[in-house]
């Protein structure tokens, strides 16, 4: 597919002080116009369905859903947008779950200004953006793996439950969790009585801190 002569970017991130900054970086290029914008994971799943646009720049942590899971939602449900992760963390976790829901690129928020521009057209070329610290892990870890004869780990929770424990861990009620993610309260019981059994976890305490650990919420 042709790269369009102007862009139009979906910019999701929960700070608004940071969206109006990466903004400004964007909408200095003449081929790159911001269209929308989003404060969290399913107001940028509801924008994306509804805009006309050629790219989504997601932050990774947000409310009731992440970047990642709002990625892994947009590649089912608008696989021709192309879609970019953005983080404050150097964190090789979530490199590579980016790589897995289909990212084109993950870039550093504290080299945005350095480096988004030059993501955003890779990503509309049809062409990964890797940041140097996300290429020595790429490198390091297929090395390593080679070396074993092993495969990447598989996450032990599904899609799913990954959203069902991060609104758990936001603190909504399991009537509230069913309306975000359009399921029943039934199926949200199900779901978090699964993932207690598979962490091996008692109660919402324990879940909220996997959350923290597996980067679902922010401490």
């Amino acid at each position: 597919m042709p790269t369009p002569l102007k862009a139009r970017i979906l910019l999701a991130d929960d700070h608004a002080l940071v969206r109006e900054g990466l903004r400004l970086i964007l909408e200095r290029q003449p081929d790159l116009e911001v269209a929308a914008e989003a404060s969290d994971g399913a107001e940028a799943i509801e924008r994306a369905l509804h805009t006309d646009l050629d790219l989504a720049v997601l932050d990774v942590s947000m409310p009731r859903l992440t970047g990642l899971q709002a990625a892994r939602r947009l590649r089912t449900q608008r696989p021709n947008l192309k879609v970019l992760m953005l983080s404050m963390h150097d964190n090789e976790q979530f490199f590579f779950e980016a790589l897995k829901v289909g990212a084109s690129g993950y870039v550093l928020k504290t080299a945005a200004d350095e480096d988004l521009v030059a993501a955003c057209r890779a990503a509309l070329r049809g062409e990964p953006f890797l940041y140097p610290g996300a290429v020595r892990a790429l490198i390091r870890d297929f090395l390593e793996r080679g070396s074993r004869g092993e495969e990447m780990p598989e996450d032990p929770l599904t899609p799913r439950e990954l959203e069902v424990v991060k609104l758990i861990a936001e603190g909504h009620t399991t009537k509230e969790i069913a309306q975000v993610l359009v399921i029943s309260e039934n199926t949200v019981e199900r779901h978090r009585s699964n993932v207690l059994d598979k962490l091996g976890l008692r109660d919402r305490v324990a879940l909220a801190l996997y959350a923290v650990r597996r980067g679902l919420i922010e401490p």
